[in-house]
């Protein structure tokens, strides 16, 4: 049997107001502002691609997980300037995905993790299909495996 799913991106709208910011008012509040030399490297988790060499990015702290319990999560993000929030179809993977060792974390309907795994980006479709198998996994997070940073969420979703 297979699940229908969706990737949700961050919004940018939660990060625009920082880009108008000064490089100090910037590093008072622990946000870098970069410009990409390499790709991939910078994964948007906006508009859930990497930025192109000599984009400028934002390298901030972001609370992926803003719950009420011990799975309360944040941790490091890249975001492009001017990116546009993705809106990927049900069943659409995003490429920046498929080229890396990633991190599943399953939650339950009450924000508590339930399992996880490690893939390589090319299973990524066949074990988010095996976690949302479970009946007690409301969503899912998807991380960078390495360096454990939050890339996006997976929702459970109906075909359009």
């Amino acid at each position: 049997m297979s699940c229908t799913f969706q990737f949700v991106a961050v919004p940018y709208e939660t990060f625009a107001p920082l880009f108008d910011r000064t490089e100090d008012e910037l590093r008072a509040i622990g946000v870098s502002r970069v410009v990409a030399d390499e790709k991939p490297g910078f994964p948007c988790r906006v508009s859930l691609v990497d930025a192109e060499v000599g984009e400028t990015v934002l390298h901030l702290t972001y609370t992926h997980h803003d719950v009420a319990g011990p799975d309360r999560a944040s941790g490091p993000v890249y975001v492009r300037k001017g990116a546009v929030t993705a809106r990927l179809p049900v069943g659409e993977i995003p490429k920046m995905l498929r080229h890396r060792l990633l991190s599943l974390r399953a939650f339950d309907a009450r924000a508590a993790l339930v399992n996880s795994m490690v893939v390589p980006g090319t299973d990524l479709e066949a074990a988010i299909e095996r976690l949302l198998a479970d009946a007690s996994v409301a969503y899912l997070h998807v991380h960078n495996a390495a360096p454990g940073c939050f890339n996006c969420r997976v929702e459970r979703s109906s075909p359009a």
